[in-house]
């Protein structure tokens, strides 16, 4: 009898200790739910920005490929070549600076990425460690009444007797 008691009380305790465990994993997942979210609408802020950067660098582009056209045609002063040859100057150096610009943002947007698919990754790991939380949890839910039933005949018999 002290040993049913004993074993009942134990499964109790680890059927507490399952429904603790589910609880804290519900949390986690939350959590991670939060950052993925988060790391969603960097993604999303940081490809509105390289379009933005892209389309500055095509204007730029544009205005080098202008620059230099002007230039050419413009060859009869010595002043407007030397100007026009300062603005090309300046245009490829706003052109490098957007370019790399674009790099570093194009880096971080991978780098995201590459956080977002661990995030999911982990997630889903933490998932299924609480599915399997919880099918421990029913399975001894399960044992538990089983027990229960097993006790409720075993006090009928004795009490037969």
């Amino acid at each position: 009898m002290d040993q049913i008691k004993k074993k009942m009380a134990a499964l109790r305790v680890e059927a507490d200790e399952s429904a603790a465990t589910a609880e804290e994993m519900k949390a986690k997942v939350k959590t991670l739910e939060q950052e993925n979210l988060s790391k969603d609408q960097e993604i999303s802020s940081l490809t509105h920005k390289n379009q933005l950067l892209e389309a500055e660098v095509e204007k730029l582009e544009n205005g080098i490929k202008d620059a230099k056209k002007m230039a050419e045609e413009s060859g009869a002063t010595g002043r407007e070549a030397e100007s026009l040859q300062r603005r090309l100057q300046v245009l490829e150096e706003e052109a490098e600076a957007a370019d790399a610009n674009l790099r570093d943002t194009n880096e971080k947007l991978r780098q995201t990425d590459v956080k977002a698919g661990h995030y999911e990754r982990k997630v889903q790991a933490l998932e299924a460690e609480r599915d399997q939380w919880e099918s421990k949890y029913e399975e001894m839910s399960k044992k538990y009444n089983e027990t229960k039933d097993e006790l409720a005949r075993f006090v009928a018999e004795i009490g037969n007797i």
